[in-house]
C-alpha cells in the first residue's frame, strides 16, 4: 500500500518568500535614505490614490508600474545636479505617485508652513464652502505672517480664511480655522496627528496648525503623499492655482486682495497649479509645487533649499524634457 507523501508545513514553504520580501523592503529604504541624488527605479512610488490609505513611508510599486524587466526611463534617467542642493527633495507623478527623482526622501526635517497642507485638508473635510467661522482671540494673537485684517470676534467666510492661509500663508487664518473645526488649536493638532497616523505618514508630526512651531516636521515622501490628497480637493485646487485672488470678506472694502507666495506663480512659470511654501530660520525655504504638462502632472518637494523657485523650475524642466 502506497503511503501518501506528506506536505511540507506551510510555514517552511512561505519562509524563503517572506525573507526575500523583507530584504527587498530594507534595501529599498536604505537606498531611498541615501544622501546622494537618486534616480528611483521605475516601480518606486508614493503609493496610493488621493485617499487615506497612503503608505508614503514605503516607496512601493504603483498600480501603473511597468512590468518587470521594462525600464521606464530607458537610457535617460532623470538626473539633476545642483551646486548647492536642497537638504531633501522629490520629483513625482501626481496621478500615479511614481517617484522620478529623490534626494534624502525619508529625512525628517522641519517644514514650517508646509504644515498648512494638512490644515487645509482637514478644513475642507470638516466644513462646507458656505460655512462661516468666528475670528477668535487666539487667531488675533498670531506670530509670523498673517492676513492681518481679520475683524475681531466676527463671523467670516471659511473660504476667505482658507485662501488667506494658503496664498499669503496667514497664520492668523490657520488658527481661526483650527478653532472653528476643533474648538482650539491644541485639539486641532491632535486631529492632525491622528490623520497623519491614519495615512501612515511615519515621518510626520505636528505641533501647531500654522507651522510656526519647530515641532512641525515631516519628510519629502510624506509631503508628496499629502500634496496628492490636497490637490485632489477642488476647494483647495481652486485657490492655490492663483497668483492673485480677490475674495469677499466683511471688512471696510468688502474684499481681500491676496497674493500667492509660490515663486513659480510669481515668475509666471507655465502650467503651475499649486501648492504651498514655507519658511523659517530653522526649516529654511521649503516648497511643494505642482505643474501640469499636457497629460502629465508633476510634483516637486524641496526642503531647506537655497532657491526654491530656480531649483523647482530646473526639476520640472528636466522631467518635462525627458517626458518621464
Amino acid at each position: 500500500m502506497r503511503r501518501r507523501r506528506r506536505r511540507a508545513p506551510r510555514a517552511r514553504v512561505l519562509l524563503p518568500a517572506v525573507v526575500a520580501v523583507a530584504l527587498a523592503v530594507v534595501l529599498t529604504l536604505v537606498l531611498a535614505s541615501g544622501s546622494s541624488d537618486t534616480a528611483i527605479p521605475p516601480r518606486a512610488a508614493v503609493n496610493g490614490p488621493p485617499a487615506l490609505k497612503h503608505r508614503a513611508t514605503q516607496l512601493k510599486p504603483s498600480k501603473n508600474a511597468p512590468p518587470p524587466g521594462i525600464d521606464l526611463f530607458g537610457d535617460k534617467p532623470l538626473r539633476v545636479h545642483f551646486k548647492h542642493p536642497p537638504r531633501s527633495g522629490l520629483v513625482f507623478d501626481v496621478k500615479t505617485g511614481q517617484v522620478l527623482w529623490a534626494r534624502n526622501p525619508m529625512k525628517v526635517l522641519p517644514i514650517a508652513s508646509l504644515t498648512k497642507i494638512m490644515t487645509a485638508i482637514l478644513v475642507v473635510d470638516g466644513t462646507k464652502a458656505r460655512d462661516r467661522a468666528r475670528v477668535t482671540k487666539e487667531a488675533l494673537h498670531y506670530t509670523g505672517s498673517g492676513v492681518g485684517v481679520l475683524p475681531k470676534h466676527k463671523l467670516v467666510p471659511v473660504e476667505g480664511l482658507l485662501a488667506g492661509m494658503l496664498m499669503p500663508s496667514g497664520n492668523d487664518a490657520a488658527l481661526a480655522l483650527a478653532d472653528h473645526v476643533a474648538g482650539t488649536d491644541r485639539h486641532f493638532v491632535r486631529v492632525m496627528n491622528q490623520r497623519a497616523k491614519a495615512m501612515s505618514l511615519g515621518c510626520t508630526h505636528y505641533a501647531s496648525a500654522d507651522g510656526i512651531e519647530n515641532g512641525n516636521r515631516s519628510c519629502a515622501a510624506d509631503l508628496a503623499a499629502l500634496a496628492r490628497v490636497a490637490i485632489s480637493k477642488p476647494r483647495i485646487a481652486r485657490i492655490v492655482r492663483h497668483r492673485q485672488l480677490q475674495v469677499r470678506f466683511p471688512i471696510k472694502s468688502g474684499h481681500l486682495w491676496l497674493n500667492s507666495t509660490n515663486p513659480l506663480l510669481q515668475m509666471g512659470y507655465p502650467g503651475t497649479i499649486g501648492l504651498k511654501t514655507g519658511s523659517t530660520s530653522r526649516a529654511g525655504h521649503c516648497l511643494v509645487a505642482i505643474v501640469k504638462r499636457g497629460r502629465r502632472t508633476y510634483g516637486v518637494v524641496l526642503l531647506h533649499s537655497p532657491d526654491t523657485g530656480s531649483q523647482a523650475k530646473k526639476l520640472f524642466d528636466r522631467a518635462s524634457k525627458l517626458g518621464v
